[in-house]
């Protein structure tokens, strides 16, 4: 069987590939994309992903067995659980439950954390009106509050089972820690749910794994 082509870094998009890679027990290479040094506007990328973002699997073994480019993390997610059969319920109730949480994180909870942690880290000297910062903040603790009632005696987003939905979302609820130093400024420990849901999905190991696959470079 030929491997997956892997094109990522380990950002919250880019992790919610490299865990479903390895959570479904797909065989891939990984290769890096530095978009600290531009690399996802090389045109060998652009090629794969006309908007330049990663991540981009190649899949050798597509459709009909043909070879298949696919880009954007929520169509990558989608393309890989009905590969595998894995992560995504057969059942159309469930499976359109799990298409909705996704759909949620890809258009809500990506969008929004990520402006927030654009004006709360990145930007921070760069802009001296409170009015972006304020805003993304109330709208992340908006989101952070929908996401605790959804798993208010539920395990997962879609009830007691892993999902591609969680694969998806908890990066993005993780980087507000590791990635914009936010935990305290946003009180996610008050969250008591997603912080319990948040630790029963780094205890899986293959998603572990799959969060440090395409590291930054620490230099």
């Amino acid at each position: 069987m030929k491997k997956i082509q892997l094109y990522s870094l380990a950002t919250p998009n880019g992790q919610k590939v490299s865990i479903a890679l390895e959570e479904m027990e797909l065989e891939y290479d990984a290769h890096t994309i530095d978009i600290m040094k531009d690399e996802q506007f090389n045109p060998s990328f652009v090629k794969m992903n006309p908007n330049s973002k990663i991540p981009v699997i190649v899949d050798p073994e597509g459709p009909s067995g043909n070879e298949i480019t696919v880009f954007e993390s929520g169509a990558i997610l989608l393309y890989l659980a009905e590969k595998t059969g894995k992560f995504l319920s057969s059942d159309p109730k469930v499976r359109m439950e799990t298409i909705q949480w996704l759909f949620f994180q890809m258009g809500g909870v990506g969008p929004m954390f990520g402006q927030f942690g654009h004006f709360y880290k990145y930007a921070k000297d760069k802009c001296d009106h409170p009015y972006p910062k304020e805003r993304y903040t109330n709208e992340t603790k908006r989101l952070l509050k929908v996401l605790d009632d959804r798993l208010e005696n539920r395990k997962f987003l879609v009830g007691d089972e892993y999902s591609i939905a969680d694969m998806a979302t908890f990066p993005w609820v993780g980087c507000l820690d590791w990635g914009y130093a936010a935990r305290d400024f946003l009180e996610v420990d008050n969250y008591k749910n997603i912080v319990a849901w948040h630790d029963r999905c780094m205890s899986r190991v293959k998603t572990v794994a799959g969060c440090s696959v395409c590291p930054f470079d620490k230099k």
